[in-house]
């Protein structure tokens, strides 16, 4: 009998670059949210890949970018300290677009985990545009391996299951089979409904915005969810609700909707807006929002 092959990954890579699609692509269930926005991503999320044969426990980490706040500190301390104590980095850049990934690279160099290149959005770009940008990376860091996908059509997400298993060691199953993540059901809720602010609203309104479920319960087959979005200024939550609370409305029923594929269950879902000024710089109510340092 063959034996059974487990370890920890990483994707780390500049923001917006398509790592959270990635990981929801290889566990084959929403984990992470998605949004066209920079630093969708804030806290570091465990999804988890398993076959008959391996198990692959994912960190997806928020974009490395320029912190402009407390939060923005806490986001990119949280992608470097993904990179310790990892059996393979995924290093993952998008092939239509490069950004300032030197302190990055850097603390690739310092790794000692096996480094693969991802490039993503392949599928933007001409051929012939794609060899020079390896060849560019491939010179400022010695890759394991280079692989390029789409990971929203899909394309060569097998090859990259299969590069991975190559650089892992042989090890236990650290999971349960069933388990995909180790984020609980509030957690998880409590993204949904931040993306879709992210999704309907532009500038800085959706930056400033953290969501919490003040209540979760399900009562036959209906599950009440009582959520509060949180924003910095009074009147950022007067474009949260909307005129005649129309954005709130949108907000909630795209909301519910993805909330009820995640659920399994209709659900019940009440939103309100309360404004804590300037939270992104208080150590703690960011705790408080639940962006707490790993350990």
């Amino acid at each position: 009998m063959e034996q059974f092959k487990s370890g920890f990954a990483t994707v780390v890579g500049m923001p917006n670059v398509g790592k959270s699609t990635l990981i929801n692509e290889l566990v084959g269930q929403k984990i992470s949210i998605v949004s066209n926005k920079p630093q969708t991503t804030r806290n570091q999320i465990t999804a988890i890949y398993q076959d008959e044969e391996s198990q692959i426990v994912f960190v997806d980490t928020p974009g490395v970018h320029k912190p402009k706040n407390k939060l923005g500190n806490f986001m990119v301390n949280a992608a470097f300290s993904a990179l310790d104590d990892m059996d393979l980095v995924l290093f993952m850049v998008d092939a239509t677009k490069q950004g300032d990934e030197q302190e990055l690279i850097q603390k690739l160099h310092a790794s000692s985990a096996a480094v693969i290149l991802v490039i993503n959005k392949v599928d933007l770009v001409p051929k012939e545009k794609l060899l020079p940008l390896i060849q560019k990376y491939s010179d400022l860091c010695n890759f394991e391996a280079v692989i390029p996908i789409s990971a929203l059509k899909k394309d060569g997400i097998e090859e990259l299951i299969s590069v991975m298993k190559k650089f892992l060691p042989y090890g236990p199953r650290y999971f349960p089979d069933d388990m995909v993540t180790d984020q609980s059901e509030r957690q998880i809720a409590a993204e949904l409904i931040r993306e879709k602010v992210l999704r309907f609203l532009s500038q800085e309104v959706p930056h400033g915005v953290a969501v919490e479920i003040e209540g979760m319960k399900t009562e036959g087959e209906m599950c009440r969810i009582n959520a509060v979005i949180y924003t910095e200024k009074a009147s950022h939550k007067m474009i949260l609700i909307g005129k005649n609370g129309a954005m709130m409305k949108k907000i909630g029923t795209s909301a519910r909707k993805e909330l009820e594929r995640f659920l399994d269950c209709k659900v019940h879902l009440e939103l309100w807006v309360k404004v804590k000024e300037d939270w992104r710089n208080n150590d703690y109510l960011i705790k408080n929002f639940g962006y707490e340092e790993q350990k």
